[in-house]
């Protein structure tokens, strides 16, 4: 299951909206949804958790380049949602680089739901292609109330409200919820 809001700073305060990502296939296509939830190219937060195993923010500000924080990238790289968040410069990795994964020479033999059928497959070159850990911008919310330690230390579960709570928006992102 998943939660995705729209947190976008206004003069008067956080405006929260809760949003659908279905429409959304790429980061710049989530940029552009951020930026329409702010008219006055203010500070926009995409909020996006998967329960319990990963969280990532994606911070906005007007037509900057979007910044990212996700907080385990291993568990968001087995979601549509956090594929979106997880690019080739977040990951470290050189872009258009292949990471050895030959999808024509897969053998689908019925065990791609997790269950390897070989304890070799470990050993792949992709097995270490995304860290167990957090990437991105750690002090994306450095200026907004939530310091790079205090944002790290966030568990997935209770990550949201907790930095809903640092802005002072946990009212208007429990309305959405």
């Amino acid at each position: 299951m998943y939660f995705a809001a729209l947190l976008a700073r206004t003069e008067d305060g956080w405006e929260a909206s809760d949003t659908e990502l279905d429409d959304v296939e790429t980061l710049s296509d989530l940029a552009d949804l951020a930026r329409e939830a702010s008219p006055e190219e203010d500070t926009v937060l995409v909020l996006i958790e998967q329960e319990d195993a990963w969280f990532g923010v994606v911070r906005v500000d007007g037509e900057d380049d979007p910044r990212i924080y996700v907080s385990d990238a291993a568990a968001a790289a087995r979601s549509a949602y956090g594929e979106l968040l997880l690019t080739d410069e977040l990951l470290g990795r050189e872009p258009g680089v292949d990471d050895g994964t030959d999808l024509d020479a897969l053998d689908l033999d019925g065990t791609e739901d997790g269950e390897s059928g070989d304890e070799d497959d470990e050993d792949g070159p992709a097995a270490d292609a995304v860290p167990h850990s957090p990437v991105g911008d750690s002090e994306i919310l450095d200026d907004l109330g939530v310091s790079e330690k205090e944002l790290r230390a966030l568990d997935a579960e209770e990550a949201l409200g907790a930095i809903a709570e640092a802005l002072g928006a946990s009212e208007v992102l429990e309305t959405v919820r």
